[in-house]
Parts: C-alpha cells; structure tokens; sequence
C-alpha cells in the first residue's frame, strides 16, 4: 500500500494561505524590489568612486547621485512598510482562519481525544503556537525570499565581472555554513525539551488556579507553589540550555558568513597587483561584496525561526489532521427517536470498558442507568449523546446507524445535562440561549421559570445580565445545574440524558430540579444515570450496569424481586436516606 507522503512545514503553511495567496504574492513582490533598492546606493556608491578615479570634478554630479542614493532608500523603506503590511494583514486572518479550524476540529474530534490532552497544552497550542506561526508567514515568506534571491543576482553580477572574484566573494560561506551546521547539532532534541519543559509549566499553571481552593484548605500551598516554581525553572533553563549550547558556533556564523571582504580585499589585491584585474573593477566588487552582508545577516536572522518551524506547525497539524468522528453532511433522518444499542464495545485508549452492551429505549419511554462508580454508565451516555464512537457494534436511532445521520441533525436530537454542565463567562441570559441561539429574551425567561431558577436568577445584581465567572464559579453547584437544565429546556430536543442531575442539590432543590426535569422530558425519551435510586423508582426500565456489562434489567419491583446488585444498592441507598 502506497504511503501518503507528507507535506514539508513550509509547504504545509503555503497551504494555509488560501484566498490570501495573492497578497503574499504581493508582499515578495514588494520586499523584493525593497531590497532591491536597498542595493542600489551601491551601485551609485560605485559610480561615484569611479567618478573620482576618472577625474570627475563637476559638483552636480556627486549630488545628483546622492539624491539617488536617498531617494532609493527612501523607496526601500516605503516598500518595505507596504510588504510588511500586505503579508501582516494576510497573516492575522491566516491564523484567524487557522484557529477556527483547529476549535471546528476540537467539535468533530472524539471527546476522548480531546479530554486526554491536558487543558494547558490546549491552551498553548491554540494561543502561543499558532502566534508562532506570524513570523514564518509574516517575515519569512516575503523577508528570507526576497533577500535569498537579492545575494543570488549579486553573486551572478560580480562572476560576469571577474569569475575570480566571485568565488572569492563565496570563500566564507562554506565556513558559515559548517558553523551553522554545528548551531543545528542536538536543536531538535533542546526545542522538543522547551517544548515539554512549557507544556508542563502550563499545565501546573492550570492546575494551580483551578485547585487553589484546595491548596488553602489542606495547607498545601507551600508544596504546590513549590512545585510551579520548579517547572517554571525547567521551563526558563530549557531555553538558557539550548542557547548556551549553541551560542558559540551561532555566534560565528553570525560573525563569519557575512564576512565577505576577508576573501575579496587579498585575493583582488593580487589579481590587481598582478595586472589580471582592473582596479575599477576591483572597487566595484568591493562594493558589491559589502552589499551582500546586509541581505545575509537579515536571512540568518531567522535561523531560530526555520530550525523550529517544523516543531511547531507539527504541534497545530496534530490537531487539523486528527482522526474525527465521521458523518456524513446530508442522510436520511430517522422517522422515530427509538433508540437501540446492538452489542456495543468500546474500548478508551487500550483498555476495553464496554463489553458487548446491547439495550433497546423505545420513543418516549423513561429509561434508568444505575451501576457502581465506573462500571461504564456515562460511557453509555456519551456514546449514546454521539460524544465517541464506537469501537465495534452499533448504536441506532429509529433503525438509523448515527454513524449514518448528519452531526448536526443528530445533535439537534439529543439534550445532555451531565453533573458538571460548564457554563461560559458570560451573562446567564446568553448561556441558557445556547440552548436555542434564536430564542427571544421572553423565552429564555420562560425556559428559566420552568426549570426552577428564575427566583434565584432576579436575585443576582444584574439578574438574567449577571455574568457567571469562568466555569461558572459565581455560582453555586446547584444553580449551575438548573441554568444547564435552563438551557437544555430550551433547545426542546425529543431526546434528553441526565447525567447525575441532582449531584450538587439539597434535599430543597432536589425537589425543584426534578419538577424541572418532569417538565423538561414531559412525552420525550428520557435516559437518566442516577446515584440517588429513589429519584428513578417509576422509570419504565433500568439497566444495572457493572464492570462493562448489563448485569441486569427491569422495573424497579423487578430488580428488587431479582435479589441481585440493584438490591443491595437500594437497600444501602436507603439506610443512607434514613440515616441522613
């Protein structure tokens, strides 16, 4: 089988572009002729040592070169600035683009995908790593191209002058390049260092804010904050590490390729000396060979940025070319919600947790999960709610595969409040209109009442414009899950999963959270994982999930008369009621 062959960085990035093609186009274009100008000076340079040599001795002739010489850098400048403003306007909308990609991708990605990659790694790829990518786009694709080529036309001039010489003019670029290739030695394994070193600062970061509750409250602050300041050392030495390794033959590089006239000044002198070179000449490759330092000191000055370049376009097309979950854009749309797993596996990394689990939930129908922590039950859910996909068996809808059904369609279906709901910064008016984007104001009020938290919502300074904090920490575990019930209310789907509803709720608003959810499931299918086994006792079927598999099956009176798992819940369930 012919493997794909996969695409170089630079290429990959050029691939990026777009519709913005044009304008890096325009700034090469542009920062071509720039340093272009930037060379002409000396080339006026030469005309007027030549004038001197000549015996010219008219006054105007040296000014009118120097206006030239100023009006070409004045041209280099005004170039330079428009380069830089066509392949800068072209790059933030790049990576803008980039960005949606990578958070679109995030949606189509398996939960589990996305869920085993640490939330400050996230972070750093989305934010500091695609920033990264401005220099290439912005400064090497225009910058590094115009002045690779501009070095390229000077070194063709001087060897139609004197083939000599422009060998000479090269003699220190072997040198530069050995040095060079001594900077490069061991890059690879500093930059990947850098980049775990900062991934693990990130992350503890992360952990850090998240947990501070728990820090002061077990005392734990001075070994946690011990902790942040070590990755934050191995973080900084990372990179002191890697420069101080290469700061030497970097150094040289640096110092030598540039260099030109350690070559040209001896060699011409003998060739003028020895009658084969005309000094005029001499002078004008002398000129020239100076010209060339500026465009190779401004290309090497992006070596930091070519040698990682491959790194960090590797960390954001981990994420563009991940395996996702797919759908098709058009089907046929299931005529029932009847929803039926048929020997469903599914398998988390390398470790099985479903083992052949196959249940039917008719339209409707109000259907139970309950089983030990971890025997699989949200698994179920998820898999249920299209969150993941299978690993073998099927899971259909109305006789569909949902393999088969759009995402989108299907997600219209499927309302999922879990016992953590996440509620985004932003006002609770705009998270329970996530429910329903095209919901007035009137009826995310009404969506509010019926679920039991609009007395508590008009309490809040800015009432229904209150914004929630991050995660929705303003407020209390309980009034999160009833905004998120708020919100599943409104998007009215015919499908509805309960994930531990009740986890955060007092006895008081245990009772309010399940008038809500009677509202919010009245004639829809209604699959619900609970702990709280009282909370499921008219349930028309429940499945007692442990260890991967359907250890059982009934009513509630049904499983109480199977005197298997269920029973031995309900009774530990009850004695913990009637102790509390």
């Amino acid at each position: 089988m012919e493997t794909k062959k996969q695409q170089s960085p630079m290429m990959w990035i050029l691939s990026q572009t777009g519709d913005h093609g044009g304008q890096y186009v325009l700034s090469v274009i542009l920062a071509l002729i720039g340093v272009a100008f930037s060379i002409a000076p000396y080339f006026t340079v030469i005309g007027i040592v030549q004038g001197f040599m000549s015996g010219q001795k008219e006054l105007s002739f040296y000014l009118v070169r120097c206006l030239y010489m100023a009006l070409f850098w004045l041209a280099r400048i005004l170039c330079h600035s428009f380069s830089t403003a066509a392949s800068h306007k072209a790059t933030f909308a790049v990576l803008g683009e980039i960005r949606r990609k990578c958070l679109d991708k995030l949606a189509r990605m398996p939960l589990g995908s996305v869920l085993e990659q640490s939330s400050g790694a996230l972070k750093n790829i989305l934010i500091e790593r695609i920033d990264s990518i401005e220099t290439t786009l912005a400064h090497i694709v225009p910058e590094f191209t115009a002045n690779l080529l501009i070095p390229v036309f000077i070194f063709i001039y001087i060897m139609t002058i004197d083939w000599r010489m422009g060998l000479a003019s090269l003699a220190t670029v072997p040198v530069g390049i050995f040095c060079y290739a001594l900077m490069m030695v061991g890059s690879g394994k500093f930059y990947q260092h850098t980049i775990t070193a900062t991934k693990a600062l990130n992350d503890t970061a992360v952990e850090y804010i998240n947990g501070i509750q728990v820090i002061k409250v077990f005392g734990k602050t001075k070994s946690s904050y011990d902790r942040f300041v070590h990755d934050a050392y191995e973080a900084s030495h990372s990179f002191i590490d890697w420069m101080r390794a290469s700061i030497l033959p970097m150094t040289f590089a640096m110092v030598v390729m540039p260099a030109t006239l350690v070559s040209v000044l001896p060699i011409g002198g003998l060739l003028v000396k020895a009658g084969s070179l005309d000094p005029q000449d001499f002078v004008m490759i002398i000129i020239l060979a100076v010209g060339l330092v500026t465009p190779l000191v401004t290309m090497m000055s992006y070596s930091d940025d070519i040698r990682t370049m491959g790194t960090i376009f590797g960390e954001v097309r981990s994420i563009l070319e991940a395996p996702e979950m797919e759908r098709p854009e058009t089907g046929a749309l299931p005529q029932s919600n009847d929803l039926e797993l048929k020997d469903v596996h599914f398998a988390y990394k390398d470790k099985e947790v479903l083992h052949g689990v196959s249940m039917h939930i008719p339209e409707g129908s109000f259907t139970a999960l309950v089983g030990p922590s971890g025997s699989g039950k949200t698994t179920i859910a998820r898999l249920i709610a299209s969150l993941w996909d299978v690993t073998s068996g099927a899971i259909l809808l109305g006789g569909t595969d949902i393999r088969e059904i759009p995402q989108e369609d299907y997600a219209d279906r499927i309302a999922f409040v879990s016992q953590d709901n996440y509620l985004f910064n932003m006002s609770v008016r705009e998270n329970i209109r996530l429910g329903n984007p095209s919901a007035s104001d009137a009826e995310v009020e009404e969506a509010a009442k019926q679920s039991g938290c609009h007395s508590f919502i008009t309490e809040l300074e800015h009432g229904y414009d209150t914004v929630v904090g991050s995660s929705g920490g303003h407020l209390s575990g309980g009034e999160r899950q009833r905004i998120s019930i708020a919100r599943a209310m409104l998007k009215g789907a015919p499908i509805v999963i309960l994930d531990e509803a009740t986890a955060y709720a007092d006895p008081e608003n245990e009772a309010v959270i399940q008038r809500s959810v009677s509202k919010l499931t009245e004639g829809k299918t209604l699959i619900v994982i609970a702990h709280r086994l009282s909370t499921i006792t008219d349930a028309d079927q429940i499945f007692v999930i442990k260890d991967g598999v359907i250890n059982d099956q009934g009513t509630h009176t049904e499983l109480l008369e199977h005197h298997g798992l269920y029973e031995t819940m309900w009774k530990a369930h009850m004695e913990v009621k009637d102790n509390g």
